[in-house]
Order: C-alpha cells, then sequence, then structure tokens
C-alpha cells in the first residue's frame, strides 16, 4: 500500500522550515497526563512529555512563540458529542482534569487558550495570534496524535501555515494509530519532524541573526 501512494505522488514534496516558527502544545493536561484519570497516562505519555519541555525551554529561550491549549467545558451540557464518555463528565472547566501539565507551560511567556473541539484551532483565536506574530511555520506537540493532534495538523494546513508534526513530542494511547497518523498525515499534509531538528533549527536561525547583527555592527563600526 505504500508503494501505491508513493507511486501516484503522495509525500513527493517536502514542506519544510519556512521563516518563522512557532510552536503548539495540544492537551498536555492532567485529564490525559495523570494516570489517576480514566484517560490519563499511557507508555509514551512520559517520553513525549519530556521531549516536548526540552524543546519548549529552547522556543523560550529564544523568543518562539509557544501556544498552549487544553480542553474543558463549562457544563455537560456545552460538550460536543463525543463518543468519549469520560470527556464531557469529567473535563471540565475548573477541573483537574482540565489543568496544563506544569512542566510544559509557561505562564508569564504562553498563549493558553481552551477549546472544545478536537482541533486547537476550531472555533478558537489562535490563528489570528499566529498571524499577529508572523507566523508560516507550526510545529506541533502534545495528544493524542490521532485525535486532537491529528485535527490541529490538518486544520493548520487549512489555515496555509507550514506544519510539522513532532513525532516524538506527540503522544498517543498505542503504537499503532500513532504510527498511522504519522505516516497518513505525513504523505498530504505535514512533514513528520523530530524535537532535536526543530531545537536544531531554532539554533540556526539564532546563530545565523547573531552572524547578520555582527556583520552589521562591524560595517558601521568601519
Amino acid at each position: 500500500m505504500s508503494e501505491l501512494y508513493e507511486a501516484k505522488g503522495y509525500g513527493d514534496t517536502p514542506i519544510g522550515f519556512g521563516t518563522s516558527l512557532a510552536v503548539l502544545v495540544i492537551d498536555f493536561q492532567r485529564g490525559f497526563v495523570d494516570p489517576q484519570f480514566q484517560l490519563g497516562g499511557g507508555p509514551m505519555m512520559e517520553p513525549a512529555i519530556e521531549r516536548t519541555s526540552k524543546l519548549l525551554a529552547v522556543a523560550r529561550q529564544h523568543g518562539i512563540p509557544v501556544a498552549n491549549c487544553y480542553v474543558a467545558y463549562p457544563n455537560r451540557g456545552c460538550a460536543p458529542y463525543w463518543k468519549i464518555s469520560s470527556v464531557t463528565r469529567d473535563f471540565l472547566r475548573g477541573s483537574p482534569e482540565a489543568e496544563l501539565d506544569p512542566r510544559i507551560v509557561d505562564p508569564d511567556y504562553d498563549y493558553i487558550f481552551e477549546k472544545s473541539g478536537a482541533s486547537a484551532f476550531f472555533q478558537t483565536a489562535l490563528a489570528s495570534y499566529f498571524v499577529k506574530c508572523g507566523v508560516d511555520t507550526v510545529a506541533l506537540t502534545g495528544c493524542v496524535t490521532s485525535g486532537c493532534v491529528r485535527a490541529s495538523v490538518v486544520d493548520s494546513f487549512q489555515y496555509g501555515f507550514r506544519t510539522l508534526l513532532v513525532e516524538d513530542c506527540a503522544s498517543d494511547n498505542d503504537l499503532q494509530p500513532h504510527l498511522d497518523t504519522l505516516r497518513d498525515v505525513g504523505r498530504r499534509y505535514a512533514d513528520i519532524v523530530t524535537a532535536e531538528e526543530v531545537i536544531a533549527y531554532i539554533v540556526s536561525q539564532a546563530d545565523r541573526a547573531q552572524a547578520r547583527d555582527h556583520t552589521v555592527s562591524a560595517a558601521h563600526g568601519a
């Protein structure tokens, strides 16, 4: 099946990094992260959070916009028709399930917002925030890969952003749906990258900017 897609040209055009990156963190909240909750934890979760935390530290250090979202509802009646009862029952505004994991959030830096649907872009101001920041490339992290992450990848693509899914900063309940999503969106909408690749890009851009500033200063000095 993979060869058939390749023969038809799926995935033959890399997206690449643009000139202005943002990092989007999707639903690393206690309801999905903490194993004491019905939907929490999983074997992929802790490694994904650790790598995301490392990536975010570098991003913030270099002034890269960071958006951090969580799903919650004022009451059960406000939720859409999820086929997951615990989401409408437990993911209420102000509940422990709605709290972002402190390892991946900086309230003094991040754009933090609540969402009601699967996509981080659906009926939120996220796209407007990215436009205001001059963003042309979005690197997505979070959980779960086959659910809200995938939906956000598709919408990022549809809003016209270069879209990167950071594979080792995303988590799912099972490896196979995670891999299926990487394969599928990688054929159509996004480049599949690693945290180290994104970090290397951020550092290289900072080095280039520093070199340009040095060159301009030297020219003015002359």
